[in-house]
């Protein structure tokens, strides 16, 4: 049968070939603009072709290699293993709820559910951090606040109710008990769901901050994020000082202070954008493979 949009597919493409630019196009601007002079900044604005290029943003980023890879290596660590953490609870906690023949399902589900409405508050929960779990500095700091989301169990759980309790019954039968059911079954069927959340997990664990801030003290433990948030307050505070900025022999008018806004959301997002591609196989192939037919 002939497909009814063949005579349009060339229309089609251009479509989407357009669109992409229009997406490509602002992260090309940025990284052009932390390659500028601040000079050419701030006499001829954000162009796509700069007068004068110049890596003064990135040295004054890297004047600490060290601390930079250090944070790298926090960040990297922190996102694989949360992420990883979290997808595999969030799966069992999803799994158990949305099982028809749990007595308890309805109560549970309205728990998680009530917990996207009212959070306990930053206070308690630095209390409880700090005084009762005696967390602070440490790696679990930077993975538990971000471990568990009621959200995330929620999306799981409207996937994991589609699959047939038939399957599971037949397993049963067949001698399989709960977590071979889970781990031979359960995760096969619902792999474009968990590679839907492996990645939203990743990306929160990748771009956390504040948690840092509140529970992180020692400077072997800064994440990249924080890093890089503590450098755009320290260029913040020196542009609007301009006396203290002399006092220290920086001048104002050569002094990144555009271009390095720039150069630190490359620095912070880069990385993610350039490895998404080499995992995007997989992630294409969860979103197809694994899924119910019929």
């Amino acid at each position: 049968m002939k497909d009814k949009f063949e005579p349009y597919q060339g229309a089609i493409h251009f479509v989407f070939v357009v669109i992409s630019i229009l997406m490509v196009l602002p992260f090309a601007l940025v990284i052009v603009i932390s390659l500028t002079s601040e000079g050419s900044i701030m006499k001829n604005g954000y162009q796509f072709i700069p007068e004068t290029f110049s890596l003064d943003a990135y040295r004054y980023i890297l004047q600490s290699p060290d601390m930079i890879l250090r944070a790298y290596g926090i960040t990297t660590l922190i996102t694989v293993t949360g992420t990883l953490l979290g997808l595999l609870i969030t799966a069992m906690t999803a799994y158990v709820i949305s099982r028809r023949d749990y007595r308890y399902n309805r109560i549970t589900t309205f728990y998680v559910f009530f917990t996207m409405l009212f959070s306990g508050g930053l206070v308690p929960i630095y209390i409880l951090m700090t005084q009762y779990l005696h967390l602070k500095d440490t790696l679990l700091a930077l993975i538990l606040p971000v471990l568990l989301s009621p959200f995330n169990i929620m999306v799981m759980k409207g996937f994991m109710s589609k699959i047939p309790l038939e399957i599971i019954e037949s397993a049963k039968i067949d001698g399989a008990r709960e977590f071979r059911i889970f781990f031979t079954i359960i995760i096969p069927l619902s792999t474009p769901a968990l590679a839907t959340m492996g990645l939203l997990i990743s990306f929160a664990y990748w771009n956390e901050w504040f948690n840092a801030m509140l529970y992180i003290d020692n400077q072997n433990l800064v994440p990249l994020q924080l890093l890089l948030v503590r450098i755009l307050n320290s260029m913040e505070f020196l542009t609007s000082n301009s006396e203290f900025a002399s006092q220290m022999g920086i001048n104002l008018s050569e002094f990144p202070s555009n271009s390095a806004r720039m150069a630190i959301a490359v620095l912070a997002g880069g990385p993610m954008l350039v490895i998404f591609p080499f995992f995007q196989r997989f992630f294409v192939k969860g979103l197809t493979v694994g899924s119910l037919k019929g």
